[in-house]
């Protein structure tokens, strides 16, 4: 692909766009109900909750750096995507046939162990295809594709839903369909010659030696200084099923509760395309500080939260911290890595916070169970606080091609 192919929006990006609207279109026709599922069917308690979510993405962000280095290793990105887009899809109906906590904790571990291997090695693929200038554009664009599915997903679940624990079963079998479409079109996605490679000859043996093998004393001390900023923050930063039981749990009706989450997802995915974009032009750091104060401001927001009205507000302001930091948060990654391990860097940020994760999950829980909702949401937001204070006093400095 030459340089000018390597636009923000070409056909690799929008190609990567559409699989990653699938997968989510058949994720998140679950993901708002299955807490629910969960606990209204299956009897689980918010502890099992928060310890299923979290064990669930600590799966996937340990898998995450491996794939990413051998992504890096091999210089494919590819099969990584297929098998990992695969598993996803074929998870979904075991979920629906589980009759204890248990089996629901074992079918999201295979779920997510197809994240694991594909997203280090598809968002080094959305890096390979763009040149450094478009970057945030191209991620942010795909985030915003990723999310529209989020918002398409709990849509169609309101037009299946019922209250019957049959009924709702039966939607862990409608997911699969557009689960297998993402598959299909990940199998038509073709490899991209990575930048790292586009060197003269006589360096190619070089770069070719440094593909194989990395250390962490590879990377700078200004990604090192990311990496852990987002990590601390990740430690308090819980899954978002417990925005939906805070809402759920206020007295709102499950169908009113999906319709709040896929507003959230509609703003995240209307926001991340224009403010990917515009990371491309102001400071990238300064997009995601912004985000992490609206993480705070709704997470206090949330610990006080009771009228209907509280809830639209806060999920809508939501979908724009999720607009400002994750397609961003890549790019940004990015920026700060070798370019020869952009696959790995990706890898090692998705599994530091994703480690982190099933420990603030875990707490969330516990915190819920012991203390009461609020305490879940102040601790989040007290752990935003935080990251968005050193964030904001980090040196941060790009690596130039």
């Amino acid at each position: 692909m030459d340089a000018q192919e390597k636009k923000a929006l070409n056909p690799t990006v929008k190609k990567l766009g559409a699989v990653s609207f699938f997968a989510d279109v058949a994720s998140e026709m679950l993901y708002p109900i299955t807490p629910i599922f969960l606990t209204s069917v299956l009897g689980a308690s918010m502890a099992s909750l928060g310890l299923i979510e979290g064990v669930a993405e600590a799966i996937a962000s340990l898998l995450k750096t491996y794939s990413g280095s051998l992504s890096d290793r091999i210089a494919k990105r590819k099969p990584f995507m297929v098998l990992g887009y695969f598993l996803g899809a074929i998870s979904k109906p075991f979920i629906g046939a589980s009759t204890s906590w248990v089996h629901v904790l074992l079918a999201r571990g295979l779920d997510r162990t197809g994240k694991g291997l594909r997203s280090a090695p598809r968002d080094a693929l959305i890096a390979d295809a763009v040149a450094p200038e478009n970057r945030g554009a191209a991620f942010g664009w795909h985030r915003g594709m990723d999310t529209l599915g989020a918002a398409v997903g709990p849509l169609l679940t309101v037009t299946l839903i019922s209250t019957s624990a049959s009924e709702l079963r039966q939607l862990y079998l409608w997911a699969l369909i557009p689960g297998l479409i993402s598959v299909v079109l990940a199998m038509s996605v073709q490899e991209v010659r990575s930048q790292s490679m586009d060197h003269a000859p006589d360096k190619k043996d070089k770069i070719l030696k440094a593909q194989s093998t990395w250390s962490f004393a590879d990377f700078s001390f200004s990604f090192k200084s990311y990496l852990g900023t987002w990590m601390l923050f990740s430690l308090t930063n819980s899954s978002d099923v417990f925005l939906v039981m805070k809402a759920k749990s206020s007295g709102l009706s499950t169908i009113h509760t999906v319709l709040l989450y896929c507003a959230f997802n509609l703003t995240y995915a209307l926001s991340s395309p224009y403010l990917g974009w515009l990371s491309d032009r102001i400071s990238r750091k300064k997009l995601m500080a912004s985000g992490l104060m609206i993480y705070f401001l709704v997470y206090v927001g949330f610990g006080f939260s009771s009228e209907v009205w509280h809830y639209w507000v806060l999920f809508l302001a939501y979908g724009f911290y999720m607009g400002a930091t994750e397609g961003i948060g890549k790019a940004l990654a990015v920026d700060l890595c070798p370019q020869n391990l952009k696959a790995t860097a990706l890898g090692l940020l998705g599994t530091v916070t994703g480690l982190a994760t099933i420990i603030a999950s875990t707490l969330a829980g516990l915190i819920w169970d012991h203390y009461g909702a609020a305490f879940t949401f102040f601790y989040g937001a007290f752990g935003a606080l935080i990251a968005f204070m050193l964030l904001i006093g980090l040196p941060l400095k790009k690596i130039e091609l």
